[in-house]
């Protein structure tokens, strides 16, 4: 028979160890593996890389000057016959032409190029920020379901022991038929949960082999537990190292300053370019050769309906980059304050489970085994008062879990991967 002693002491087994102290955590080397490995071989980040690259390369193509142009040719007097040398208009002719921008227009074409480039590279940042903060998440969530199945199956062991002891006592007597119904369910009803957390476990893994760009590679090992981070900033000193840090506000103000180099150009564009030719032409016989020297100019003619709009397209594309400037600060604080909120609430939560409700959830367990154990409860009422004990500790390790995913998203979103002494 399953003595009080006995049955509190599988309650506190089933209750596992609580963390009831923050310890300066250490990295976790397979969290450590999975994000470098995601930050390797993620297929959206490789795409970044090869953007980034090809934006680096038109830099230099920006501000080379037009390709040279080269003529050779034959005049000829007459239509009946070859004239060359007979006649003095009959020559070869070899000319070459080199175009040059209006000086200021080649620099400010590299500028916009390599703004555009510093823009791209900030985004590539924040995406590898987020692709970090991802696989954490993807992780820990991982981690949970774990834990869960863990819970299930140790409760369904603990059922399955009051199931035996309720039929046993409804045989002799001391139970009704309902206490044995009850536990029965319950032990279907947590089958069904362990099979749907199964499922769920499979599809953590595909989520997270894809983020990490891992096809048919090894198995994922199991998630350890999450690690204690300390957070020491307060809400405005985080909002400040966000503003200063973020790469997408990098990338927003790169953008205002290649709108408003694209302006500039816009306004160059009411001067002229020029061309430069030098020619030779090829006589023979008596006639002497010949020479020439030229120079052609472009004339902004229709300015009122190519250049003018042009520099009122670039001026409202100055005002809809900084709109979006102002927008991102707004999403990125709005996001800050989200996660920071959800932070110090689990932290709230994880006291109030640690120092309240699990403790007075094993006391009442324990006095429940007392009155069993003298026939004033029935075996039901011990397994409600367990299954809100394991209740409480899922909760617990959920509020544990998304305080260290609501850490990841705080890193990803201040560019700032070391908070405090614990960490990566």
């Amino acid at each position: 028979m399953l003595t009080s002693s006995r049955f509190f002491k599988l309650c506190l087994l089933l209750s596992g160890i609580l963390l009831l102290a923050a310890n300066p955590a250490h990295s976790d080397p397979v969290l450590d593996g999975l994000i470098d490995e995601a930050l390797k071989n993620n297929p959206e980040i490789q795409a970044s890389q090869a953007r980034l690259e090809a934006a680096r390369l038109r830099i230099p193509q920006s501000g080379s000057l037009p390709d040279p142009m080269f003529m050779f040719g034959y005049q000829n007097e007459t239509f009946d016959r070859y004239t060359y040398g007979e006649m003095q208009g009959s020559q070869w002719m070899f000319s070459a032409t080199q175009q040059f921008l209006f000086p200021g227009k080649r620099r400010l074409k590299e500028e916009m190029t390599t703004q555009d480039a510093e823009s791209l590279e900030a985004m590539h940042e924040l995406l590898k920020l987020k692709t970090m903060s991802r696989v954490k998440e993807l992780y820990l969530d991982l981690f949970l379901a774990y834990k869960n199945i863990d819970q299930l199956k140790d409760k369904r062991e603990l059922i399955n022991r009051i199931e035996s002891l309720t039929l046993s006592r409804y045989a002799a007597g001391k139970a009704m038929q309902l206490d044995v119904i009850m536990t029965q369910t319950e032990k279907y009803m947590l089958m069904e949960k362990e099979e749907m957390t199964q499922q769920k476990i499979q599809s953590l893994k595909a989520m997270l082999s894809s983020t990490i760009g891992r096809y048919k590679g090894p198995a994922l090992p199991r998630p350890s537990e999450p690690l204690y981070q300390p957070f020491p900033l307060e809400f405005n000193a985080a909002l400040d190292m966000a503003m200063q840090q973020s790469p997408e506000l990098k990338s927003r103000n790169k953008m205002i300053e290649a709108a408003n180099t694209r302006l500039a150009m816009a306004q160059k564009e009411f001067y002229p370019d020029f061309a430069l030719s030098g020619g030779y032409f090829n006589r023979t016989g008596e006639f002497p050769d010949m020479w020439s020297a030229t120079a052609t100019i472009n004339i902004p003619l229709y300015f009122q309906s190519k250049q003018r709009p042009a520099v009122m397209e670039a001026k409202v594309n100055i005002h809809q980059a900084s709109h979006e400037l102002e927008a991102t600060r707004l999403m990125i604080e709005a996001a800050l304050r989200d996660n920071y909120s959800m932070l110090r609430s689990s932290e709230r939560l994880i006291d109030l489970y640690q120092k309240g409700l699990l403790p007075k959830s094993r006391q009442d367990i324990e006095q429940a085994l007392t009155g069993y154990s003298t026939g004033r409860m029935e075996a039901v009422s011990i397994m409600s008062r367990l299954k809100t004990l394991l209740d409480y500790e899922s909760l617990y390790w959920g509020q544990r879990v998304e305080r260290e995913k609501a850490i990841a998203r705080l890193q990803a979103i201040t560019a700032e991967q070391t908070f405090g002494e614990g960490k990566r």
